[in-house]
């Protein structure tokens, strides 16, 4: 799309904003709230929305399903700094879960959460409701205690720490709060789902619109679920085929000391956190449907956007690592995304790949409000409303190449911890069985390419072995066999380019459309 084709879709997309704020009956409305609900730890791939079926009804049936939705990175606190900046790993430096590594650290709240979806809707006059897991490290002393609220929230209800489901602290607007195991008061998933009702009864004192954001633990460890859903799927397993129990031979060497075939510890370990996530999840479906519910209740629903989404997605025994995420398959870097709202069409698919790093221009859109240049994501509006729009712009040109980065972290001595052999060193996650999930140097950056005439994947690792991988995934959908060594070196010169662009890239550089791309190499040979 020439500039001229950018202005003209912009422009479409500001008139429809302004025009479906007219009701039927020609009286104005405010401008929309927005409801934005993020899991913990949920795929897609491995049957994640199984037990979804509300929240598919309630949002994804009554909006837009985005099946192509990728995360920035495998992990809970870099994947979060991505959905609330829009930036990618490298730019916002929150590079894994700890201090450290950036994870709420005193140069995010410096630099990166200055600039939030929070602020920026704040800024365009919106009242701001945050409830649950923000950033894995926050609220603790090193990272300014349960007093940071950090910028843009008026309502703040954040979890100190990672998730739980009990046994917790809450910092309430700056208080410490805590809570003990007593599932009609302490259970948070349900906690936030009624803090979230209370702040929607509160809605009517004031003509300002709003936007919440409401982050469960679900499903994340320690997979404690409410008590009346501890008896549910006692004969499910997690998902077999595909990659399951196979030896990942000719990948990482983190994946190729995975014993293959699993003993039967961790087959059965497994299968019982597949289970234990799926009744957290059940939590979840009622905190969509009574959100839902207070909206249409309260006559609000008609005139507000709910997003339903996670941060990064999970495995069971695929490549034969029992239970994790941080790997650089499509099971744990696809995510569930679903969008209904104002001018959003009922039933849609829309099948461009997209980002979490999207969510935060889009949320900013929604709420008129102005996307800073240095944001490395877009927003998906023009995506949400293409069918109000098609006639007069056409359908909007969008990259193909998406940035998955990841750093690995690691214990200097792991042995003790998980019970191990005393060289199990600079590794970490070693459960059960001794199969460790991460360590320093399962650090890489990949491209994921995804277009009408390409589905690839390539990756380049900071390690002793400068370890690459690469997967026609046209071919190859479950990614077992790496054909670094088996495909057209132009092929891999070129995703290797592309990969050194999108590591350094930041704001519009990010992104590149389908046509910008290499259009003489045959990808399927």
């Amino acid at each position: 799309m020439n500039m001229a084709g950018e202005m003209m879709a912009g422009v479409g997309v500001s008139l429809f904003l302004c025009c479906f704020v007219l009701v039927a009956q020609g009286t104005a409305v405010s401008r929309p709230n927005i409801v934005f609900i993020l899991t913990d730890d949920q795929d897609v791939v491995l049957e994640g929305m199984r037990v979804m079926n509300r929240t598919k009804s309630l949002i994804g049936d009554m909006g837009a399903t985005f099946p192509n939705m990728f995360v920035s990175s495998p992990l809970c606190c870099p994947s979060r700094s991505s959905i609330l900046t829009g930036k990618y790993v490298h730019n916002h430096r929150a590079v894994n879960n700890s201090v450290d590594g950036g994870c709420a650290s005193k140069s995010w709240q410096d630099g990166p959460e200055k600039s939030t979806f929070a602020t920026q809707v704040k800024t365009a006059g919106y009242r701001t409701f945050f409830a649950g897991k923000y950033l894995n490290q926050y609220g603790f002393p090193s990272t300014g205690g349960p007093g940071h609220i950090p910028p843009g929230w008026d309502w703040w209800l954040g979890l100190i720490g990672n998730s739980r489901y009990y046994d917790y602290a809450l910092s309430v607007n700056g208080t410490r709060q805590k809570h003990g195991k007593l599932y009609s008061k302490d259970y948070l998933t349900d906690i936030i789902r009624n803090q979230s009702l209370h702040f929607l009864d509160s809605v009517d004192a004031s003509p300002d619109p709003f936007f919440m954001m409401l982050s469960t633990p679900a499903a994340h460890s320690p997979f404690d679920s409410a008590p009346q859903y501890e008896k549910d799927f006692v004969d499910w397993k997690a998902p077999r085929g595909g990659s399951y129990n196979v030896h990942g031979k000719d990948k990482h060497w983190l994946l190729r000391f995975a014993p293959s075939p699993m003993k039967e510890t961790s087959v059965q370990y497994a299968d019982n956190i597949f289970r234990k996530r799926m009744r957290t999840l059940l939590s979840v479906e009622d905190l969509v449907q009574a959100v839902v519910s207070r909206l249409e209740d309260k006559g609000l629903l008609y005139n507000t956007y709910v997003i339903f989404s996670s941060d990064n997605g999970y495995h069971y025994g695929q490549f034969s690592l029992p239970e994790d995420k941080r790997q650089l398959y499509e099971f744990d870097i696809r995510v569930p995304l679903m969008v209904r709202g104002p001018g959003i069409k009922a039933g849609q698919t829309i099948t461009d790949p997209v980002m979490n790093i999207d969510l935060m221009p889009t949320i900013i859109e929604m709420a008129r409000g102005k996307t800073p240049a240095d944001v490395d994501g877009r927003s998906l509006m023009p995506h949400l409303l293409s069918t109000q729009l098609e006639m007069e712009t056409g359908t909007p040109e969008w990259r193909s190449d998406l940035l998955v980065e990841h750093q690995g972290e690691w214990a200097l001595h792991a042995w003790p911890k998980y019970n191990c052999p005393h060289w199990w060193t600079m590794v970490t996650g070693c459960v059960p069985d001794c199969v460790c999930e991460d360590s320093y140097n399962n650090t890489y950056s990949c491209v994921r390419t995804l277009s009408s005439r390409a589905n690839l994947m390539y990756c380049e690792f900071q390690d002793d072995e400068n370890f690459k991988e690469f997967y026609n995934l046209e071919k190859d959908p479950h990614q077992l066999n790496n054909a670094i060594n088996t495909t057209d070196p132009n092929i891999l010169k070129f995703m290797s380019e592309r990969l050194k662009e999108l590591v350094a890239c930041s704001g519009k550089t990010c992104n590149r459309s389908e046509q910008n791309g290499n259009g003489d190499l045959n990808y399927n040979t």
